[in-house]
């Protein structure tokens, strides 16, 4: 098969070249990709840090080739959209069934390949605040992949939703998608007391995000798109003054918990009824991935980017 390869010697680390086929184990379905989507944390960290000759990627969708051995997962010629470490990026992956997705019939594949690291991390984030139905919820770094998912995954779920972005330019955008109220003055934030954020920002704006949790709110660290530390001045964590029982909890998406190929379906699902717009900046072939990379670390895309890959066998 042909993948994007590791090699550090080429622009952008990145080859396109013929290596084997994976050999999927019992519990796994060879996949034939037919499109992936680029995630920033890739392109600045995954990339530059990988092994020569891997095949790197979280983000694909396609048709499964072979269903997996232990008769797990969907059958052979069922759409799905994946979710893995590595090998997205190749004409062929293998991929454990409990990271596969079923996507309805006529869904462009391009359009669910962007679900799996920022729509699914947007959906467990939501989770852990618990019912959210009628409170108010606050998403830092709304104007981000992850961010817009959960801003229009919290509304579809009942809340009130807050969006603070860094961008007042995307106001129109974020309240399409469902935010009752859009800011841009964080780090302290000027709204009312929140029941949950989910933060994609971290350093001196996760500080003031979790200021305005309303007693036993939630915040969960998903992103650290500052890149600056955390820091808490003495009172700020005091449980007085109506503010007690708050939590700060982090996240990792690929933590072992079970069940994200039923919530890569349920995504796939709300695209399919249009509840779900993934919202791509940006899309070619595969064979532009240095192009695509260059506009991700040049910070100049809001949305995601989908590359589609040209089989030539």
């Amino acid at each position: 098969m042909r993948a994007q390869l590791i090699d550090h010697s080429a622009r952008g680390h990145l080859r396109l070249a013929e290596t084997p086929d994976p050999e999927p184990g019992p519990g796994q379905a060879l996949v034939r990709i037919h499109a992936i989507s680029l995630n920033p944390g890739e392109v600045t960290h995954v990339v530059p840090g990988s092994a020569e000759g891997s095949v790197p990627g979280w983000d694909a969708a396609g048709v499964v080739l072979r269903a997996a051995a232990d008769g797990t997962g969907p059958s052979e010629g069922s759409a799905v959209v994946t979710l893995g470490w590595n090998g997205a990026w190749a004409e062929l992956r293998a991929v454990d069934t409990d990271l596969l997705g079923s996507v309805p019939d006529g869904v462009d594949h391009g359009t669910v390949s962007t679900l799996p690291v920022a729509a699914t991390s947007a959906l467990r984030a939501l989770r852990r605040l618990g019912p959210i139905l009628g409170r108010r919820v606050l998403v830092t770094g709304a104007g981000g992949a992850v961010g817009r998912f959960a801003v229009r995954l919290a509304a579809l779920g009942g809340a009130e939703v807050i969006a603070a972005t860094s961008d007042p330019d995307q106001s129109k955008e974020l309240g399409a998608l469902g935010a009752t109220q859009v800011i841009s003055d964080g780090p302290r934030y000027a709204t009312q007391p929140v029941h949950g954020v989910i933060d994609t920002v971290g350093g001196p704006y996760l500080v003031g995000a979790y200021a305005l949790l309303a007693a036993g709110g939630v915040l969960v660290a998903v992103g650290h798109a500052a890149g600056q530390p955390e820091t808490f001045t003495f009172g700020e964590l005091f449980g007085d003054g109506g503010r007690h029982d708050r939590s700060l909890t982090t996240f990792f998406l690929l933590d072992g918990a079970p069940g994200i190929g039923a919530d890569l379906t349920w995504l796939a699902a709300r695209v399919a009824d249009g509840d779900l717009e993934p919202q791509i900046s940006w899309r070619g072939s595969w064979t532009r991935i240095t192009e695509a990379t260059d506009l991700i670390a040049g910070g100049g895309l809001r949305g995601k980017v989908v590359l589609d890959i040209d089989h030539e066998r």
